[in-house]
């Protein structure tokens, strides 16, 4: 079910209007003022947003700004019994979604909502919505913000270009918009540029005949003409040598791709997704990387965070990677000692997601009982050296952690919440208000 958040000081206007929402079958969430809903946007990513203009506070346009730059692709739809035509004007120049007077028309409301939803895919199927991302296992508002923008842009065939450190899933996220596009039921054919030696990349991209030079015993397609009608991933393009870029730049601009050793081209239609952990923008300056090649993949650049930057999604990804490695092994492992999954919860992380991996897998092989002490874990961390982060970002990520867990472990309940951390609820409101979350967001659904 869609997630409608619903800003109002107002509030006989946030029963009203989530009474109409909730009736057509939206999920709402209601905040009575900016600050509040920024907070429950930290807890959980809504599909759209629909705020007020004149707020007590921050005012309707002020949160538009913050979401805008936290979640550029999110709908904003603005009300207001204040707003005139080049208020409408201007605030949809800005990006505002729509802007309805008040009183509005509640047929009104629900067709931009409609319209809303459409446009930026979350009135989909729910099968269909999950399908497409299934292997991305995320909690975090980070990822989601991220995966919302990655399945607007599978819609197009732009070129997109996805940046992010080793380890943090960037052919996960390929396949995933892959899946997403209209070219699924094609070829997904990925690369990795820096794995292959120079003198074979050519003809591994372009394909080559049979006796166009030694060793070329039969005539081979190349992985670019493989990709017809569906999606190429140059992973790591940041290390294709110069004379390379200057033939891809060709196929990329003519959709015509020559194997070595042919004498005519043959057409090819693909959407071409690359991605790399390297400065781009400085290897240019350093004259080691074309500027049009890039300017070309570059049409729409998405970033990856680091593990350390989700760490909320720490222990969901070592859960997901436990059932898995312990069902491929054979093994009856099935739990993380307590402690233990605090040493996760803790470590920095500089490898990401695929460190983490490699962690429980070797957990996993020694592991001789059904749950992992921490013992293991602290072996299996302490086998990969990793800088640590600094004691004040140290400090404050755990800080926030903590904060989270307690308040899930207590369903939102400050008074408890404040007891199991030893602090006054004086105190722990401060905590709460410094880290910008709202317990009430942490209390269980009543259905």
């Amino acid at each position: 079910m869609s997630t409608i958040l619903l800003v109002d000081d107002d509030p006989d206007i946030l029963k009203l209007v989530s009474i109409r929402l909730t009736a057509a079958g939206y999920s709402v969430q209601a905040a009575d003022s900016a600050e509040q809903a920024l907070s429950a946007m930290a807890a959980s990513r809504p599909q759209l947003v629909i705020t007020d203009l004149k707020m007590g506070g921050k005012d309707g346009m002020a949160l538009f700004e913050d979401i805008h730059q936290r979640a550029p692709t999110l709908p904003v739809i603005i009300l207001t019994a204040h707003g005139t035509i080049p208020d409408a004007v201007a605030a949809t120049k800005r990006g505002v979604f729509g802007f309805l007077p008040k009183p509005f028309d509640g047929k009104l409301l629900l067709e931009q909502v409609e319209q809303a939803m459409r446009l930026t895919g979350a009135a989909s199927a729910p099968e269909a919505e999950e399908d497409w991302r299934r292997d991305i296992v995320t909690q975090s508002a980070k990822m989601e913000d991220l995966l919302h923008q990655a399945r607007l842009v599978a819609q197009s065939d732009a070129s997109v270009f996805i940046q992010g450190a080793s380890g943090t899933g960037k052919e996960l996220l390929a396949r995933a918009i892959h899946r997403a596009s209209r070219r699924a039921d094609g070829a997904f054919v990925a690369i990795n540029c820096g794995a292959i030696p120079e003198n074979l990349l050519e003809s591994e991209l372009f394909g080559h005949r049979k006796g166009s030079f030694t060793g070329a015993t039969y005539d081979h397609k190349g992985l670019i003409p493989a990709a017809d009608g569906g999606t190429l991933f140059l992973d790591e393009i940041g290390d294709m040598p110069l004379a390379l870029q200057a033939k891809l730049l060709r196929v990329l601009q003519d959709r015509e791709v020559r194997a070595v050793g042919a004498t005519e081209g043959t057409p090819v239609d693909m959407r071409v997704i690359s991605a790399t952990h390297r400065d781009v923008e400085s290897l240019m300056k350093e004259g080691k990387f074309r500027e049009d090649l890039y300017y070309r993949l570059n049409v729409v650049s998405l970033s990856l965070p680091p593990l350390a930057d989700r760490r909320e999604d720490i222990v969901p990804l070592a859960l997901y990677f436990l059932k898995n490695t312990a069902m491929r092994d054979g093994k009856p492992v099935q739990a993380f000692a307590p402690d233990a999954l605090e040493l996760l919860r803790a470590a920095p992380w500089p490898g990401n997601v695929r460190q983490l991996l490699n962690v429980v897998e070797q957990v996993v092989a020694f592991s001789a009982g059904g749950v992992i002490p921490a013992s293991l874990v602290q072996q299996a961390l302490r086998e990969e050296p990793t800088p640590l982060a600094s004691l004040e970002q140290a400090r404050s990520a755990f800080e926030r952690d903590y904060l989270v867990r307690i308040l899930r472990m207590t369903g939102g309940n400050v008074t408890q919440a404040a007891r199991l951390a030893q602090r006054n609820r004086t105190e722990f409101y401060k905590l709460l208000e410094r880290h910008r979350l709202e317990s009430k967001l942490f209390k269980p659904d009543k259905d």
